[in-house]
């Protein structure tokens, strides 16, 4: 079972994401072409992130049934925390990094993700480098 109150901060960093990403005119200007969801995935639990022309129109909080979606990016919740700190230890700065450390798996349709491999990198630091300001 999943422990609310340990995933809230957690929660919260991902519906942080809409707003952070919206207010990037670059960013959405960059990801005008995007148009899928995703999924973000923390140990057990799941969260939908819909992408509609560059910018983020809704984040849905698991569980679910059947989700639709392009492909999910897994990891703990440990690596999650440690890759949104505002300035991360070595190897932890990038997506690919967590992959190549096997700490992530990319998984599922990846062409919308590689195709717009920038964009995607971006909207999941975004809570990152707000952090930072």
């Amino acid at each position: 079972m999943i422990d609310k109150t340990a995933d809230e901060p957690l929660e919260k960093t991902l519906d942080a994401i809409p707003a952070l990403v919206n207010a990037d005119a670059r960013l959405v200007h960059r990801g005008r072409f995007v148009d899928t969801t995703f999924m973000v995935a923390i140990d057990d639990g799941y969260t939908l992130v819909r992408i509609e022309a560059g910018r983020v129109t809704g984040v849905k909080h698991g569980p679910f049934i059947t989700p639709n979606y392009s492909f999910s990016l897994r990891a703990p919740r440990a690596v999650w925390d440690t890759f949104w700190q505002p300035l991360p230890p070595r190897g932890f700065t990038d997506l690919f990094a967590l992959v190549k450390q096997r700490l992530m798996k990319v998984e599922g349709d990846l062409h919308p993700f590689m195709a717009n491999l920038l964009y995607f990198k971006d909207v999941i630091s975004a809570p990152r480098k707000e952090a930072t300001r």
